[in-house]
C-alpha cells in the first residue's frame, strides 16, 4: 500500500563557490551584501528543487538573503526558503513503518560542463536539535549525488534522504486505546434488559457516531502532522 503525502520544510540553503573576478586587494575583510539589488549583480548558481511542489521565499521582516564575499574570492550565498515536497510512503507495516523522504537540488540551466554540484564535507545537513513531530522521529539523514539526463544535456543534482520512524506511542493514545474503550463500552448492551429498547439503541448509535468521528479526526491529525517537518 503506497500513498503520496506532502510535507513542508523550512530551511536555510547555503551555497559556496569561488569567483576569481571578485578577488580584489582592496577587500581586506569579509564583505556582507544583503541588498537584493547588489545580490543580483553577481554571478550565482541557478539551482532549483526538482521534486518540490510549492516554494516560498521568506520576506519577513526583510528579504532573507545574504551574500558574503571574502578577500580570496570565496562567496557564501545563503537564503531562507519554505518548500513543500511529496513523499511516497509504503504503509504495509503501519504503524510500525519506517519511511524515507527525499529532497533534490539540481542545476536548472547549466549542464555538467559548466556547473557541478557537491555536498559540503563534514555535516552538510544540520537539523534543528529541538525538532519534534507528533507521529515521526528523525533517525537518520544521508546525502547522495545524482544526474539528470535530458535531450539538451546532462545536469548535476544532489539528493538528501531523511529517514523517519513512526512513533507508536502516538497511535496507541490517539487510536488504539480509544478504540478499545469504545468496544468495551458497546458490550454493555449485552447486560441490558431486553425491554430497554431506547437505552440499547442509544448505546449502539453513540458507539457508531464515536467511531466515525474518531476516524475523521485521526485522518485530520495525520494530514496535519506531515506538515511539521523543519530543517533549518
Amino acid at each position: 500500500m503506497f500513498r503520496y503525502t506532502d510535507y513542508q520544510v523550512d530551511l536555510y540553503l547555503r551555497q559556496e563557490w569561488v569567483d576569481e573576478r571578485l578577488r580584489h586587494q582592496n577587500i581586506t575583510k569579509p564583505l556582507d551584501l544583503n541588498d537584493p539589488n547588489l545580490v543580483k549583480a553577481i554571478w550565482k548558481p541557478e539551482v532549483y528543487f526538482p521534486n518540490a511542489k510549492l516554494a516560498e521565499f521568506q520576506f519577513v521582516t526583510v528579504p532573507n538573503v545574504l551574500v558574503r564575499i571574502n578577500p580570496n574570492g570565496h562567496i557564501l550565498y545563503m537564503l531562507r526558503l519554505k518548500l513543500t515536497f511529496a513523499c511516497m510512503m509504503e504503509l504495509s507495516r503501519f504503524p510500525l513503518d519506517v519511511q524515507v523522504c527525499t529532497m533534490e537540488i539540481g542545476s536548472f540551466s547549466k549542464t555538467t560542463q559548466e556547473l557541478n554540484l557537491s555536498w559540503k564535507h563534514g555535516d552538510p545537513i544540520k537539523i534543528y536539535r529541538g525538532l519534534k513531530m507528533p507521529q515521526f522521529n528523525i533517525i537518520a539523514n544521508e546525502t547522495d549525488r545524482c544526474h539528470e539526463d535530458f535531450q539538451i544535456g546532462n545536469y548535476s543534482c544532489l539528493r538528501a534522504l531523511i529517514t523517519l520512524e513512526r512513533n507508536i506511542g502516538f497511535h496507541l493514545v490517539q487510536s488504539y486505546l480509544p478504540s478499545i474503550l469504545i468496544v468495551v463500552i458497546s458490550w454493555m448492551g449485552f447486560w441490558m434488559d431486553t425491554d430497554s429498547v431506547p437505552a440499547r439503541t442509544c448505546l449502539g448509535v453513540t458507539t457508531l457516531l464515536t467511531v466515525s468521528n474518531q476516524a475523521s479526526v485521526s485522518k485530520w491529525i495525520v494530514d496535519m502532522s506531515y506538515a511539521c517537518l523543519a530543517v533549518p
